[in-house]
Parts: C-alpha cells; structure tokens; sequence
C-alpha cells in the first residue's frame, strides 16, 4: 500500500467528508438545512438521528458510507486514502477475484446487461437453471429459487406461506428481512430470547393452548452482528415436536462456517431436509448480488409462482448470475480457501480477546468487539481511521441499547501484516480513548 494523507489532516478529503458528509451527499447542502425539513420528517426516530448526526459531526465522527475508489479487499482505499478492511463480508475475499470477472465479461458478451424481464416471465437464463441447480445440489437440498436479494428472498418465503392467523416466533436478533416479512405477512410476531431453547419452548406451548396451527419458527444460522450461531439441533427437535415450521436464514453463512463452507447445517452435522425453508444472501462470501430460497422441490417450485418479488421483481442480472456460479464452483474447487478462512477469523478473536475485550459468544468470521457505549463506538471508528483501519460502528437500533460495537469480519484474503496493524491500531484506540 502506498502512503498517503493522514484522515485526521483536516486538509484531507476523508477528514473533510467525516466532518460534514451531507456537503457530498446533497450537493453543498449543510446537514443543518436539510434538518429543518421537518414536515415529513417529524417523528422521535428522525429526530433522534439528525439530533446523533449534529453532535458527531464537530468531531469527524461520522464514519458511514465511505465512498470507496477501489474494490471492497483487505487492502482498499477512499477519498485520497489507502485503507485496511476490516468489516467486509465478503468472507471468501474473493471480490476482484479475476477467473469471475472472466465469467462475468463472458456473461455480460453473451447475454448482455440485463435480462429485460421478471424470472416468470421473460427473464429466465440458463445461467438461472444452472445456478439454481448448482446452488440446491450446494446446499445438499432439492431445489432453489433465486431472487434478486437476501432481503427479497426472506420476504418472498414468508409472504408467500403465511398470513393473518398465523403465528411467527422470531429470535430477537433475527434479520430485518424477517421481520419485515413478517409484518408484510400480517402473522403475529412473538420473539422468543436469543438462542433461549427454554423461551423458545414457552412460546410454542403458547401457540398451541391458542390453537395456532401453522406457526414458523425463524432464525439466523449465524446473526450477523453477534457472529454466534443458531443451536439448529435443538430448534429442530422443538419445532417437530410441536408440529411448526422452520425458517433458517443463512446469509452469513454459506461460505462463511462448515468445513466446505456449506454453511450452518454442515457445521453442526445437520440434515438440511430437516429445515423446512432455507434462505440466504449470494453478496456476501459469494461475492455478488442475489438471494435465494431452498428446500424441497415443491417449495421451489411455488416460490416462482406464488412469491411476489419472484414474479414482480427484475431477474438477478446476467452478471451477478455469473458471479455467483463462479465463485459457487470456485468454493467447491478449492480445498485451501475455507483453511484460510478459519484460520484468519481464530487470529482476529484472539487478538481481541488478548487485549481484554468482549467478543461475545461468535464462532464464525464475524467477531464483534463489544464497547458499550455508542459514542465509544463511534470514537473508536473514527480513531482507527488515522491509523488507515475501516470498521463499521454498530449501534442502536442495529444492536439493543448499551452494547454499541465495531462489527469486524475476517476474511480468507486477510494476512497476518494486515492484522498485526488491527491490533495495534486497537491498542491505539485503548490508549487514547479507553
């Protein structure tokens, strides 16, 4: 990496952007003027961000949205600045990888840049049937349907199943999209404790005294800010024996945990025919854009034909198909790069956790490190921008109130020089912040 100005410069284009984005953003309009557009606006949730916005922004401390001139690696760069990565979720580190531009430059030759229509209408690819193939036959399931997003894919399974009438018993930390598409759904939403088998059980016991007979039950295979993993054996058994339905949402991770990278079931020696819909994201350690839904053929089958964002919603594009494809068969290919993976997110948690910070209960490349208080967080983000390191600050209402944190992510591209500038600029951030 090549030098360059230090953020804190205030000369510097990334000091400048931190100091007031909304100059970028709105064309010189001041975040000061945009707050007073308050007829919309007035709610206590906007109020409360533009209140959060005018007290970071005298000390540089909004870090979002970036505006990054390079891809998305361990090594990337924004605004006049080189950078280190560190809370990328491309786990396999595999954006820029150039055997899947290959594919996708074939792609795009081949088919163009879109498909000029929805998946049941006119726009189907063989790329299509070849991913959804691939992907299902992946998973270790009959079928997948692939939608445009992960967000698109859980609201497509959970609208297209359930209504009003129906209960939804979400782990509390369960992806927005779930609970989106529960409320899209109209079911009733019960959240049971994170990963509480016994509250879990208590709330099954409740939708079957209240003669609830289609009830899903819906969790992260690995929640993305926690890092940890649902205890699937123990939901499945629950969710048979009181006769429910299962949803697992496995965007963080398919190419993240298991030994081949096939996601939670693997990991953890599960049937995946045992989960009744599988979900998932291909933009994140598959290095694209899409989501998908998986499980039995018939599911698949009524996922084309019965899920609006399937039917009313553009085809993943001809690019992201190929992306996705390649870097599927890549992961299958390649015996070394889970190794890599495991081994970088073990040296990000114990380098973490020998400073004496709180990591929580992860067991996968997400690794959070646990501050607290969310203008600790916010500081440590921006303190760790002058030592060249981007990390995202994770606040409420991503997280509850009072455990703020950095999301970090391992990736398999990361090297040992990258995490040897991590720990120290960590210890940078203890020494001047605490």
């Amino acid at each position: 990496m090549t030098a360059s100005r230090s953020p804190s410069d205030p000369g510097s284009d990334l000091a400048r952007f931190t100091r007031d984005p909304f100059a970028g953003f709105f064309e010189g309009r001041s975040a000061e003027e945009l707050v007073e557009e308050r007829t919309l606006l007035d709610t206590p949730a906007v109020r409360r961000w533009f209140d959060l916005l005018h007290r970071g922004l005298p000390d540089s401390l909004y870090t979002y949205q970036i505006p990054l001139s390079r891809a998305a690696g361990p090594e990337s760069a924004a605004l006049d600045r080189d950078l280190l990565m560190f809370s990328s979720y491309s786990y396999l580190g595999l954006i820029g990888d150039r055997r899947i531009a290959a594919e996708v430059t074939d792609a795009v030759e081949r088919y163009g840049t879109s498909t000029g229509g929805v998946r049941l209408l006119t726009g189907t690819l063989e790329l299509h049937h070849r991913l959804e193939a691939e992907l299902a036959a992946f998973l270790g399931v009959e079928g997948a349907a692939v939608f445009s997003s992960g967000y698109d894919a859980n609201v497509a399974a959970i609208t297209a199943l359930f209504g009003p009438g129906d209960w939804a018993i979400l782990d509390q930390y369960a992806h927005q999209s779930i609970q989106d598409g529960c409320r899209m759904a109209g079911v009733e939403v019960r959240p049971f404790r994170h990963n509480d088998m016994a509250d879990l059980e208590r709330r099954l016991r409740q939708a079957k005294n209240r003669g609830k007979e289609r009830v899903l039950i819906a969790v992260d295979g690995v929640f993305s800010m926690d890092g940890d993993q649902a205890p699937l054996a123990e939901i499945i058994r629950l969710k048979e024996q009181y006769g429910a339905f299962l949803l697992v949402d496995e965007a963080h991770a398919l190419a993240a945990i298991g030994e081949t990278g096939r996601g939670t079931c693997e990991a953890q020696g599960v049937d995946p025919a045992r989960i009744d819909i599988l979900t998932g994201s291909l933009s994140k350690g598959i290095p694209s854009s899409g989501g998908f839904v998986a499980g039995s053929a018939a599911l698949k089958i009524y996922m084309q034909h019965g899920s609006g964002p399937y039917i009313f919603s553009a085809a993943l594009t001809p690019a992201n198909t190929a992306a996705a494809l390649a870097a599927l068969r890549l992961l299958g290919e390649d015996g070394t790069i889970m190794d890599r993976l495991r081994e970088n997110a073990r040296r990000l948690r114990a380098g973490v956790e020998a400073r004496g910070l709180d990591t929580g209960a992860c067991a996968s490349p997400v690794v959070p490190l646990i501050l607290g208080d969310e203008w600790r967080a916010y500081r440590w983000a921006r303190r760790m921008l002058d030592d060249g390191i981007f990390v995202s600050a994770v606040v409420y209402p991503a997280v509850a109130p009072g455990i703020a944190r950095l999301r970090l992510c391992a990736t398999a591209a990361h090297r040992p020089e990258h995490f040897d500038r991590l720990f120290a600029a960590i210890d940078d951030c203890l020494a001047d912040i605490g």
